[in-house]
């Protein structure tokens, strides 16, 4: 028996069905290279409600028999991590949405959590905005001091696998573990082709062939995920700026996201929107549906010695 058509009739106006909504949050973890290594925690969707977020573990001690029960030393740090919306206005011909609705929400499932994942990790690791202003999120990755510049360490001593090694100690010195990297696109060719003073390649697990997450394979032993917001500098955005960080790695235990559990999509055939060069555009004049979404994420770090930047020169340098 043939599956009926979904209609734009049949979406409820302001909040998009569970069987669509699910899959697009899935795949938004699955393409933020943040998410992959930093670890997932309950988010309030109230935008006026902050969650304690522990960012340690509590130390437990051995007691005697009806002894005083000890207590956790060493503090364990707590963040309150708040909902922050994040959203897209996308016009749409009315003549797809009424005829093909649902190729328009298989497309929506592809492109959306692709648009909210670097908006997410744009902010997580820059602590800014799409359009460069001041983020959501009062933590951000690349707040640390800890520094390495790659191509420091000479070829004959290890070359830019030294320079990872040299980030990582940074962060066990400073009694954090080093539990992965999240790193530019850019970087990906200068890892493939980085060789030892004998000319073999020292890198060669640093991709997963045959997939579109942001799991990367590993780097210096841990887990390694791609993503161009390190950078900044995003595909097909001209007003994105190349920040010069190619990679951030350290304890990812300290860092925390949340995801909502509702993504809403308003549809109007009647109101106006203005473009990016100010231009006002009506939807009833020119037969366009606006659809747009709106989801809620979070984000906290602990300890920003736990983490360290890896730059290099920009692109166009």
């Amino acid at each position: 028996m043939a599956t009926a058509a979904l209609k734009l009739s049949d979406v409820n106006d302001a909040l998009l069905p569970r069987t669509l909504a699910g899959p697009i949050f899935e795949k938004s973890v699955e393409s933020s290279a943040v998410m992959q290594l930093a670890r997932p925690a309950p988010l309030a969707l109230d935008a006026t409600t902050s969650v304690p977020i522990p960012m340690d573990v509590p130390t437990a001690d051995w007691v005697g028999q009806a002894a005083k029960k000890p207590l956790s030393s060493g503090g364990v740090a707590v963040k309150q991590m708040q909902a922050k919306k994040v959203a897209v206005l996308i016009p749409v011909a009315e003549e797809v949405v009424m005829t093909n609705a649902g190729g328009l929400w298989t497309q929506l499932q592809r492109d959306l959590p692709t648009a909210f994942a670097r908006a997410f990790d744009h902010a997580a690791i820059h602590g800014k905005t799409m359009k460069g202003a001041t983020g959501p999120f009062p933590d951000y990755l690349a707040a640390t001091d800890n520094a390495i510049v790659l191509g420091t360490a000479p070829r004959n001593e290890g070359g830019i696998w030294a320079d990872f090694v040299d980030g990582m100690e940074l962060v066990v010195d400073k009694d954090w573990d080093f539990t992965g990297t999240v790193a530019d696109h850019r970087l990906k060719p200068k890892l493939l082709r980085a060789t030892d003073a004998n000319g073999q390649p020292i890198l060669v697990d640093t991709q997963t062939p045959g997939t579109n997450m942001a799991s990367g394979g590993t780097l210096i032993g841990e887990p390694l995920a791609y993503s161009r917001s390190v950078s900044g500098k995003q595909r097909r955005q001209s007003a994105s700026v190349d920040s010069g960080l190619r990679a951030i790695g350290g304890d990812w235990s300290q860092a925390a996201y949340g995801i909502g559990m509702d993504i809403t999509v308003r549809i109007s055939k009647e109101a106006t929107y203005i473009d990016e060069d100010g231009g006002v555009h009506s939807a009833f004049q020119e037969n366009l549906v606006l659809l747009l979404a709106e989801a809620y994420y979070g984000f906290v770090m602990g300890d920003e010695n736990a983490f360290v930047r890896y730059t290099g020169t920009p692109s166009g340098s």
